[in-house]
């Protein structure tokens, strides 16, 4: 039966492909594709009597996307399944955040079943580690055994690892999966995560008309041997002595049509899929006398693009003389025409308003993309021996019935979003905002007359010393992610890029999604060099919207750095953490040291200066402080320390950060205790002193991130000081009671911590994704304060004018909803949420 999966389970898909059954006879293959998100939507509608099922292939959930799937035709069918293309964080990211999502959707949550070639186990048992059981839902692997021992279903442990493995077979389709492993001229056997798998789905053939007349003219009355004979069974004639046929009253079949999903990651795995035997009845060119071969209708290729243009992949499509070929490859790059439209459009609308703070423009151009598939050279190059190549769009479908439909079908495709319409929609709703840009120009050139804002309190002139002289590479803030609990269609999970630009850079959290964020900040060339340039990674807590783009980052940056010289990664974070990276590492090197954030405490760091390590240090009391007496937090704090936590082995890897903090130019990377759940920290991050122009010391900058949290006497006491607070805002005032009950903060609250602790600036983040707007700040502390948006880049250069820029927020989102941009998400990608534009004041 039918069940609505709601919205927020349309947040979490990355990469995917459903196979989903509906209520009429129609069936088409829909891809959504934008830049890093593919989605391949089969829908084979069925209809038997009342019944009604569907599955969902999902061959790729990647981590490196953010936002929404938005599109109506996904908001209402169930996926049962769910199948993975390769185990890796690069396919299977965004599979964690999609469990959580659907556990929660209705009382007993969604029951779905994973599957994926043997090393879904890894996968697994790394999850397990922070998902709740109510999430972990049936796995099921295929494939050869990896000698692992595992309760979970596993087909075909005894079966040639040639042959494909049927996966789903009845009335409605076949799915099949052909497994692919990298030629190997030295090693035996695949590593974890080496794996990928072809997926074969076949739709049943489509059976003659029965011909009434020709039963007559055989001698058959009228009756039961009538459908005897369209089931395929043979009958003898009423008024001659003949046997009757199926094939003497029924017309010709159509064969049902044919659809691969192919997932070669490397030149290795291609050399392999020429010499696969049980693809051979799936190709129509090899030569003339080919008997019993499946035409393949439609395939689709989730191959690179160095993949994808090689001739030994080339060779291979070419086996496949009529098929369709569908181009979907995760470097096939769109970015000039964005999926993520609300996302482009508001990052499209802050760097028209205000580049200083909002770089990204939105909207990039590939024109010189040398990796980029070419589907029309590739068509030319083979003649008529390759079959049409197309590139993957948003919303193209592929129709498989009815029969005389079969073919690619554009209609749904929506128009495309471009930088010039949306700065003409712009200028249109607002025409004063050009004033207001040139307005916010004069805030840099020192010009700006302070009687053009209303607002008094932006006439503070006070500098702290440590920005005397600052230079534009010394420091910069990147806001990659200010929603909260799960990605939005405005606002991803938490992700804060602190770049040192030469001396390196820090993520504080890595929610889904962080690296799609970070090629949206820099481009696709920009975000390999940010990523390659990562010397430590900060979490804060082991909630999933704060650490499941991790192991995607870490991956890429080994992947960006293999056979240069480098130190892994140090990642801080709480001990749980540990748990999941070590699991996951069985499946996939990550290339990084671990360290607890209980051992970067004031206190840990001490033992460093002394050489002496504390087997007990106080952070564990400091912790079970913040909670009320017997309280559950505080037995879980006052647990014993385990050996990880034990100075006398951390001892080594804090030297190596704090050598790393010192080639960074920072003094000092102290991680403290806050209230929001078990092992939950903040981090307090000081650069070295420096001297100014007259070669006096002044002290180094000092920037706070929050975390999770409620208000409490530690985070006041780590901010005291800061030139920078970046503080979770996470209700609104009103909502202070849930607040409390979920140990977040209120807006009022996170302007008050920073005014107690004397900020210099206090900027606003982790807004709930709940509400359409952000609550009203109150004003009598506006004169340090800023709200964050995704791809806000503060350099520390730019502090003394981030207030200024407030009040043009105002202009530019006075309208919640821009009814132009309303009546076009009606039928656009946009449209799964009607979230309003988020406004942050009240006239």
């Amino acid at each position: 039966m039918f069940r609505s999966l709601g919205l927020e389970w349309i947040h979490r898909i990355r990469h995917l492909l459903y196979y989903s059954s509906l209520t009429n006879k129609d069936s088409s293959l829909m891809l959504e594709r934008g830049c890093n998100v593919f989605v391949l939507n089969i829908k084979l509608s069925y209809q038997r009597c009342d019944q009604t099922s569907s599955f969902g292939l999902t061959t790729t959930c990647v981590c490196d996307e953010t936002s929404l799937i938005c599109d109506d035709s996904l908001n209402s069918f169930q996926v049962d399944h769910i199948f993975l293309s390769r185990v890796c964080s690069e396919t299977a990211g965004g599979l964690p955040g999609l469990l959580l999502t659907l556990a929660g959707i209705g009382e007993q949550g969604l029951s779905v079943n994973v599957w994926g070639p043997s090393d879904l186990k890894y996968l697994v048992d790394a999850m397990r580690s922070f998902i709740p059981r109510a999430a972990m839902v049936h796995t099921r692997s295929f494939g050869p055994s990896l000698n692992i021992s595992d309760s979970a279903p596993q087909i075909g442990l005894s079966k040639p690892k040639d042959d494909a493995y049927v996966l789903v077979d009845d009335e409605v389709v076949k799915i099949s999966a052909i497994l692919l492993e990298p030629s190997r001229l030295e090693e035996s056997g695949s590593k974890p995560g080496e794996t990928a798998v072809i997926y074969v789905c076949e739709l049943p053939e489509i059976k003659g008309k029965f011909d009434p007349k020709k039963a007559m003219a055989l001698g058959l009355r009228a009756g039961p041997k009538y459908s005897y004979l369209q089931s395929g069974q043979s009958v003898k004639s009423d008024f001659k002595d003949i046997t009757v046929h199926p094939s003497d009253v029924m017309g010709p079949s159509v064969p049902g049509p044919v659809v691969l999903l192919v997932d070669c990651p490397t030149e290795s795995h291609a050399e392999e899929l020429l010499s696969i035997p049980s693809m051979k009845t799936y190709y129509s060119c090899l030569d003339n006398s080919t008997d019993g071969a499946k035409l393949v209708n439609c395939i689709i290729h989730l191959s690179p693009a160095s993949v994808t243009n090689s001739s030994t992949y080339r060779s291979w499509m070419k086996r496949f003389h009529s098929a369709q070929h569908i181009l979907a490859g995760h470097e096939a790059k769109n970015m000039e025409f964005p999926i993520l439209r609300a996302s482009s459009r508001i990052t499209a609308r802050l760097n028209y308003l205000c580049p200083q703070f909002f770089p990204a423009p939105g909207f990039w151009s590939h024109q010189h993309d040398n990796n980029s598939i070419n589907p029309t050279s590739l068509s030319k190059c083979f003649d008529s021996n390759l079959g049409e190549s197309i590139s993957a769009e948003n919303l193209l479908k592929f129709t498989l019935r009815p029969h005389g439909n079969l073919g690619v079908d554009r209609s749904s495709i929506p128009s495309r979003l471009t930088a010039l319409r949306v700065m003409d929609e712009l200028l249109s709703e607002i025409p004063e905002i050009s004033s207001k840009t040139e307005e916010i120009k004069q805030l840099w050139n020192g010009q700006h007359n302070k009687m053009m804002i209303e607002e008094p309190w932006l006439g503070e002139s006070t500098v702290p010393s440590c920005l005397e002289n600052i230079r534009r590479d010394d420091m910069e803030i990147v806001l990659l992610g200010t929603g909260s609990s799960q990605p939005s269609k405005y606002r991803n999970v938490t992700a804060i890029y602190i770049d040192l630009f030469s001396r390196g850079s820090i993520l504080l959290d890595c929610g889904e999604g962080t690296l799609g964020q970070l090629k949206r900040r820099y481009g696709l060339e920009g975000a390999d060099e940010a990523v390659r340039n990562l010397r430590c990674i900060w979490i804060s807590h082991i909630h999933a919207d704060h650490h499941t783009g991790l192991a995607r980052i870490l991956a890429r940056r080994r992947e960006l750095l293999k056979g240069l010289a480098h130190e892994p990664a140090i990642v801080v974070g709480p001990r749980s953490l540990k748990n999941f990276l070590d699991a996951y590492q069985r499946l996939e090197d990550l290339d990084m040291e671990f360290l607890d954030c209980r051992n970067t405490t004031t206190t840990s760091w001490a033992s460093v200066e002394t050489s002496r390590p504390e087997k007990n240090t106080s952070s564990g009391n400091a912790e079970g402080s913040l909670f009320s007496k017997g309280s559950l937090m505080q037995s879980i704090y006052k647990r014993p320390s385990s050996p990880l936590t034990d100075n006398s082995s951390a001892l080594p890897f804090l030297k190596k950060l704090k050598k790393v903090l010192g080639e960074m130019g920072l003094e000092h990377l102290i991680s403290f205790p806050v209230v929001h759940c078990p092992q939950a920290f903040g981090v307090s991050l000081k650069a070295a002193e420096r001297k100014n122009i007259a070669g006096d010391e002044i002290p180094g900058w000092k920037m706070v991130y929050s975390g999770d949290t409620r208000p409490c006497p530690e985070m006041v006491e780590a901010s005291k000081g800061a030139t920078v607070l970046i503080h979770e805002a996470t209700f609104e005032d009103a909502l202070v009671e849930e607040a409390v009950a979920k140990n977040h903060s209120t807006t009022k609250e996170a302007i008050k911590v920073g005014s107690s602790a004397g900020v210099y600036r206090t900027v606003l983040t982790h807004f709930s994704q709940r509400y359409p707007k952000i609550p009203v700040i109150d004003e009598s502390h506006m004169h340090n304060t800023c709200i964050a948006f995704d791809m806000m880049s503060i350099n520390m250069a730019d502090l003394h004018v981030l207030p200024k820029i407030l009040p043009y927020f105002k202009t530019l989102f006075r309208n919640q909803v821009v009814e132009e941009e309303e009546e076009e998400e009606e039928t656009d990608d946009d449209s799964l949420i009607r979230d309003k534009v988020p406004s942050f004041f009240i006239n």
